[in-house]
């Protein structure tokens, strides 16, 4: 709004002063309150109030109203799951969006979902529709526009429509086929949107029914104002700018600059001669610098057998009475008790009968990090993940704005979840809202830098249907330093050919029940590693299944505890059974073990199957499959910490590392079956009780409970 711009950032909302295409002072917190999270910050249209969002894992959500002081009152009148605030141009009305809660997020309060209108002078809030997304004002203040869909087929079409202030008055607009934002500029002479990550702009008519609209639209003067991608689109109070983000970038442009019959100079669209001669929008970097959470104090762990993940003598490296020193978040000395001693200062923990591994480091886990992008406070999910050791997680497919929303939370503390990297969401070939054109090399580049803006250091290239495209993302990855993982959606071929082109590794098993030395002598002649996710391997059933079939999953003492029975138990109590030789994730096993034993890099990646035991289902399979205990855990803590360029820091218990360690009551070295028996998790040098998830050290404290509870 005019030099000032706000975001929301770690959990809560900032504003901060541009100027110039810069920051004119750092960002400032709006409000000072730590009890709950802020999200969906908006301003009103003469810039003095920001109307948003908030959420509490037990108080739910609110509507607030805030001066640029920070000074707010709530304006929704009962608890709920609210995203997508606005205020008309007037400041006499606010509308928003309320959804359903029930996997992450308490159920409660999810019945009545919708578009809401509140009267700001009586407070009174009614429903305006029963369904739609993304409403918003123009000059109107009579009149709410807003997206609703329609599905033909495999093809949704999002539509722009508009109602006035009771629900009535029902007005069509425009539509088009996975457009995910709509915009009207205050004037209503121009609709701006974005379609696959790319921001147009087209004059706005009325016609008293829909208009097609997309990124080829031929019925209108259309332009693209994104270079790379955006998102949050924003007219300023003049009807003449638009304003759009990607990552920690804010873009701004005139559309005299574009449009060459509003004054513009310079001709843009017919040649690619003149797109490049093409304005630049403003671009302003907005970054902030905040602390990552590091623990303050000495302690070792004391009596235990270590199994460190490092070799003396070219030897596995196992001590059988072990100490381990951590000082803050860093492991400062490792060896046998005997020679390593506790420091003075040291608070010493005994471990004795017990035995401390690395964490493992899943490299191919899908989460759910957010409802709504609503992240909670206290994520029962990532949780159950941590108790059951998993300490690092890289999601190969997953929402972006929530996935490195909360792995920021994560590294500031803020949240208590293992480490979380991603490739974001997904390069997709095939026809979606989220599809990644890739037709040249400058597609490529385009698409990884809006990802690495985004935080992303690894992309997944998905369903890219021809090789040369997905020859385009690797050079396009080689350019900017990103890795690619691709998935073979079960083709053998198509998975021979990603090893040949240098994938960083494949994802999901090969659907092939046997290799022979062409596949061996081929794969280990690359660099490409492989994460077979067995627990949802290809060419039979899945491995999952196998653990449903033959063991009681709902009463595990550690699993049952973090995972609402309500999610775990329709699908592990009345479960499928099958002869077991039905079950393919054997012969998938075994390829795994065959090409590790050939020097292919074989990796942990539980897909993100039954929240942290689908982690040891894996390694068990890995085991079933003829790899020895030694070797599971190396495909489980130390090779893919190699995988995601992180093993300088973790995966083996080693002076200088992070302090991810779990801390196991049985052995899995006699039997890789007893990796579930975990005691106590180390995540960055704070330790918790697996079985509570309460903190025991340096602090005692004690974990929220979850709404289930």
């Amino acid at each position: 709004q005019g030099d000032l711009a706000v975001f929301q950032s770690l959990g809560h909302i900032y504003t901060v002063a541009i100027k110039d295409g810069e920051m004119s002072g750092k960002p400032k917190r709006l409000t000072s309150q730590n009890e709950h999270f802020e999200f969906y910050p908006e301003f009103s249209a003469d810039g003095k109030q920001i109307v948003y969002t908030t959420w509490h894992d037990e108080k739910l959500g609110t509507v607030r109203l805030a001066n640029l002081r920070g000074k707010s009152r709530v304006i929704s009148n009962k608890p709920g799951h609210y995203i997508n605030p606005v205020i008309s141009a007037d400041g006499k009305t606010v509308v928003f969006e309320a959804v359903g809660g029930g996997y992450l997020t308490t159920p409660l309060y999810s019945h009545d979902t919708g578009l809401f209108v509140v009267d700001l002078k009586t407070e009174k809030v009614d429903k305006l529709a029963d369904s739609g997304s993304n409403p918003f004002f123009t000059n109107d203040n009579n009149r709410v526009f807003y997206s609703g869909t329609s599905v033909s087929g495999e093809v949704i079409t999002t539509q722009l429509n508009s109602v006035d202030l009771s629900g009535n008055d029902l007005q069509k607009h425009y539509q088009g086929e996975w457009i995910t934002q709509f915009q009207v500029s205050p004037d209503e002479n121009w609709l701006a949107f974005v379609q696959n990550y790319q921001v147009y702009v087209t004059p706005f008519v009325r016609n008293g029914k829909h208009i097609s609209t997309s990124s080829g639209a031929s019925n209108l003067p259309l332009e693209n104002f994104s270079e790379h991608a955006g998102d949050n689109i924003s007219w300023n109070k003049k009807s003449n700018g638009l304003s759009w983000s990607m990552g920690p970038n804010l873009y701004q442009q005139k559309l005299s600059e574009r449009f060459d019959f509003l004054g513009g100079e310079i001709k843009v669209g017919e040649s690619d001669a003149d797109k490049e001669q093409a304005p630049k929008a403003q671009a302003t970097l907005i970054t902030f610098e905040v602390e990552t959470d590091i623990p303050q104090g000495t302690v070792a762990l004391t009596g235990a057998k270590i199994i460190t993940m490092e070799e003396q003598d070219g030897k596995p490296w196992v001590i059988e009475n072990g100490t381990v020193v951590i000082a803050n978040n860093r492991i400062v000395a490792v060896g046998a008790s005997d020679q390593v001693k506790a420091p003075a200062n040291a608070e010493t923990i005994d471990m004795s009968g017990k035995v401390i591994m690395p964490g493992l480091v899943d490299v191919h886990w899908h989460g759910p990090y957010t409802n709504g992008q609503i992240t909670p406070q206290n994520n029962w999910n990532a949780q159950a993940n941590l108790a059951f050791g998993v300490t690092t997680t890289h999601n190969p497919s997953a929402d972006t704005a929530a996935v490195f929303s909360s792995s920021e939370l994560q590294k500031a503390g803020k949240i208590l979840a293992p480490r979380i990297y991603s490739t974001g969401t997904i390069l997709y070939g095939a026809t979606h809202y989220f599809t990644a054109k890739v037709e040249s090399l400058d597609d490529a580049i385009g698409h990884l830098e809006r990802m690495k803006a985004a935080g992303a250091f690894s992309v997944k290239s998905y369903n890219q249907p021809r090789r040369d495209q997905r020859q385009q993302v690797l050079e396009a990855a080689r350019q900017t330093g990103l890795m690619v993982v691709p998935e073979g959606g079960s083709l053998f071929m198509h998975n021979m050919t990603m090893v040949i082109d240098g994938h960083t590794g494949i994802e999901h098993s090969i659907p092939v029940a046997a290799i022979y030395d062409d596949v061996k002598q081929l794969w280990s002649g690359t660099q490409t590693s492989y994460v077979p996710t067995l627990t949802v391997g290809y060419g039979g059933i899945w491995g999952e299944r196998y653990w449903y079939d033959t063991t009681e999953v709902w009463k595990h003492p550690l699993l049952s505890k973090y995972v609402p029975s309500n999610i775990l138990e329709p699908v592990s109590v009345r479960r499928t059974k099958a002869p077991l030789e039905d079950y393919n994730h054997f012969n998938n096993a075994r390829v795994a073990a065959e090409l590790q034993n050939e020097g292919v890099n074989v990796l942990l990646g539980a897909h993100g199957q039954r929240e942290g035991l689908g982690s040891h289902w894996e390694m068990w399979m890995f085991g079933q499959g003829g790899m020895t205990p030694w070797n599971v855990i190396k495909a489980s803590t130390i090779d893919p910490a190699k995988y995601i360029g992180m093993d300088e820091e973790l995966g083996s218990i080693k002076a200088g590392k992070m302090a991810d360690l779990v801390i196991l009551d049985a052995d899995p070295m006699a039997d890789i079956q007893n990796s579930d028996q975990v005691s106590h998790v180390m995540l960055n040098g704070r330790l918790y009780e697996a079985a509570t998830m309460n903190q025991v050290y340096p602090d005692k404290v004690t974990r929220p409970k979850f709404y289930f509870e």
